[in-house]
């Protein structure tokens, strides 16, 4: 019988690489993890620190350092971190080093919550508890705090947040009853009557058109109340 020389030879080089790999893997995966390393993806500000991370891991899965990389699940790992109320998404990877790299990416307030309890308001509307590393400079949200005000509250700030001028100036959310809502500026003595969350968008035009003229004018200050609560008008109270 002829022997095909070529097809013994590949196939050997084939077994040699599968070999290798094999191996190779092997040896991965009993490498030793040496070190952790921490990032935090976004914004500076951090509401959680890489000691509260490394914390987070050893008493919900045990040290890390020192483990092989097959004792150690990255998915699990992950969810570790991701149960903490500050993170939002984790990711977890070996490096070819044997670092454990962990890239977090936090949750975002947009408005905090001053009543019997206090909180954040993040930006997908859930609630977030408050920071010992860092306090979020939003506005701050008052009054009569409810499911459907939280709602409320929400869906304002979205707006607020998707103007520069607005998202700048607004200070504060002051809930006088569901559907009543009232806003406080920055620079301004005035408050601003909301009413509800329905028809924003021609309200706060309305609003800017007033704040304009009335800037041009230099009558800002003798206003004490501005209602955006009727239809396609501003209705202001002087002091």
């Amino acid at each position: 019988m002829r022997v095909n020389w070529d097809i013994l030879k590949l196939s050997v080089l084939i077994l040699c690489v599968i070999g290798l790999y094999g191996f190779s893997d092997y040896r991965s995966n009993q490498r030793e993890v040496e070190e952790i390393s921490v990032n935090f993806l976004g914004d500076n500000d951090l509401f959680i620190d890489e000691a509260s991370v490394n914390k987070l891991l050893i008493q919900n899965y045990g040290s890390v350092k020192n483990r092989t990389k097959e004792q150690l699940v990255l998915n699990t790992i992950e969810k570790v971190i991701q149960s903490n109320d500050m993170v939002k998404k984790a990711q977890i990877y070996f490096t070819v080093d044997g670092k454990l790299v962990s890239k977090i990416v936090q949750r975002k307030p947009i408005g905090r919550i001053e009543g019997a309890s206090k909180f954040y308001l993040d930006d997908v509307g859930k609630r977030m508890p408050l920071s010992k590393h860092h306090s979020a400079r939003v506005p701050i949200i008052t009054g009569k705090i409810t499911g459907k005000t939280l709602e409320d509250a929400y869906t304002i700030l979205n707006y607020i947040n998707a103007d520069d001028f607005l998202r700048k100036n607004v200070i504060g959310i002051h809930v006088e009853e569901e559907g009543n809502y009232q806003l406080r500026f920055r620079m301004e003595n005035f408050v601003v009557n909301l009413g509800g969350v329905d028809n924003l968008n021609e309200k706060f035009k309305n609003f800017m058109a007033f704040y304009a003229k009335a800037t041009k004018d230099n009558s800002l200050e003798k206003y004490a109340v501005v209602s955006l609560e009727f239809n396609n008008q501003v209705v202001c109270t002087k002091i």
